[in-house]
């Protein structure tokens, strides 16, 4: 039996797409942080994994500032990693007064193994969808997220 459409439940396409990937996205986190090697967390991974694709450093605020979340916030989550090992605090060249985080060769390291540790998921996903969804939908989603961070 379908459920009928309320009015607090939109049938807007734009209201469904950001519905359908706030439901992925909590899916995907629950099989993330199964796999992920380290005791690493997705928060933790998500920052491994935006400073080796970027490949550069960046301040505490400035990575709260990419994730969209609070200073303290991001704080905690370099305190775990340095903790751990998978980065280091350096001053900053031109601002003594100021920190930045750099990733160490460990902390490359494990972001290398969580994505074999990502593998047998992804290949999984690709088997039973086609791996041609997911190239058609990465434009699309490109799209979507220069937009919202061009206005955020």
């Amino acid at each position: 039996m379908s459920e009928m459409p309320t009015a607090e439940t939109p049938e807007s396409p734009i209201y469904l797409f950001f519905n359908e990937l706030g439901i992925m996205e909590q899916l995907v986190t629950t099989q993330l942080e199964r796999v992920l090697p380290g005791g690493l967390t997705k928060s933790q991974f998500g920052v491994l994994n935006h400073m080796v694709r970027l490949g550069r450093l960046e301040s505490p605020a400035e990575l709260a500032s990419a994730f969209q979340v609070s200073r303290p916030t991001m704080t905690n989550t370099v305190q775990k990693l340095l903790a751990k090992g998978y980065v280091e605090i350096v001053p900053h060249a031109s601002d003594s007064r100021s920190k930045i985080v750099k990733i160490t060769e460990a902390g490359v390291a494990i972001r290398s193994e969580a994505l074999k540790a990502l593998a047998p998921l992804f290949e999984r996903i690709g088997i039973s969808l086609g791996e041609s969804l997911f190239e058609e939908a990465v434009s699309l989603l490109q799209k979507v997220r220069v937009y919202l961070d061009e206005n955020r």
